[in-house]
């Protein structure tokens, strides 16, 4: 017989999840076809099951915890779209990927946040559920492993930026971030999207999938631009001599990741690459858009000014 505590947990994760898509908006209004969905549903990136997670047993969960709601166990990747007000389209695609380690994802103020803000701006956002490492079930054993894993680092005991981006989540989390720029830019047409004007923005392990991105693609799946929030670019990346524009945003302060960016704006440079780095006094790790009252809370409006300045918002298609 299932616990109240359990069907508690049903029950909020359905009101987690039910506020991670957006308000239907006139422009995802029109009708679906028989081979795709309404414009405001979400995209999956693969027909079936995702490759290399076929076997897959873990369920995806809505939990609270680190003062918001996560997604964890994803294994079935897809985009949810936010889509600017009927009229307001300027022709911009951001892709969206939240952080958390490849353990979960940070869906409010890494994601939907992110997303409904650059929707209210006239680009159509795009949040990337991407595949994770499988944690446990149940939360209060996933915490417990946490703590003891805070533990550990507290003691000097830390797995490198690059244990972390050659976990099996990571390397999904990657592909996944490929196809998704791939399907964005299929579905252009339909969402009056411009297919020269497509980027990605992570976060943490989002900035990790969003550097992977803008060093491992093919020409489909080429993102027109990348931007980098506290992110790490995985030690196997090289940057291409044709390195789409990069924006980087880190805070001095950041217990994690706070040197981390500085080498990856040395690359872009190194090719000859257009690349942008902000470092501000404070703020930390993880905040996305939560504020803090540091300078560091205008990271999203030096992105808009950056994008606005390289050409990548128009008036239009």
């Amino acid at each position: 017989m299932q616990t109240f505590t359990h069907l508690k947990r049903i029950a909020c994760a359905a009101v987690f999840l039910a506020a991670l898509a957006p308000a239907a908006q006139a422009a995802g209004s029109a009708p679906a076809t028989a081979s795709a969905p309404p414009l405001n549903e979400p995209i999956a990136l693969y027909a079936g099951a995702a490759p290399g997670s076929e076997k897959a047993q873990q369920a995806e969960s809505g939990d609270f915890f680190l003062n918001e709601w996560k997604a964890r166990n994803v294994t079935r990747p897809e985009l949810i779209p936010y889509l600017p007000d009927a009229g307001k389209a300027n022709g911009t695609a951001v892709i969206v990927a939240p952080g958390g380690g490849f353990e979960f994802l940070s869906v409010q103020s890494e994601g939907a946040a992110v997303a409904r803000w650059l929707a209210a701006r006239g680009i159509t956002a795009f949040m990337l559920k991407y595949r994770l490492n499988a944690t446990p079930a149940d939360l209060a054993t996933y915490e417990s492993e946490m703590q003891q894993r805070w533990q550990a680092m507290a003691q000097g005991q830390r797995r490198s930026a690059d244990d972390v981006a050659r976990s099996s989540g990571a390397l999904q989390a990657r592909a996944d971030g490929l196809v998704a720029v791939k399907r964005v830019r299929e579905l252009a047409g339909r969402y009056g999207i411009a297919p020269n004007r497509i980027g990605i923005i992570g976060f943490s392990a989002g900035g990790v999938v969003a550097l992977s991105v803008a060093t491992q693609y093919q020409a489909a799946s080429r993102p027109d631009f990348a931007a980098s929030i506290y992110g790490a670019l995985p030690g196997d990346a090289t940057v291409p001599a044709d390195a789409p524009p990069l924006f980087l945003a880190v805070s001095a302060d950041d217990p994690l990741l706070a040197d981390a960016s500085q080498p990856v704006f040395a690359a872009w440079r190194a090719q000859k690459r257009p690349a942008e780095l902000h470092v501000y006094e404070k703020g930390g790790h993880g905040y996305g858009l939560n504020k803090s009252g540091a300078t560091s809370d205008h990271w999203i409006d030096a992105f808009y000014w950056w994008l606005e300045a390289g050409g990548f918002i128009k008036g239009g298609m």
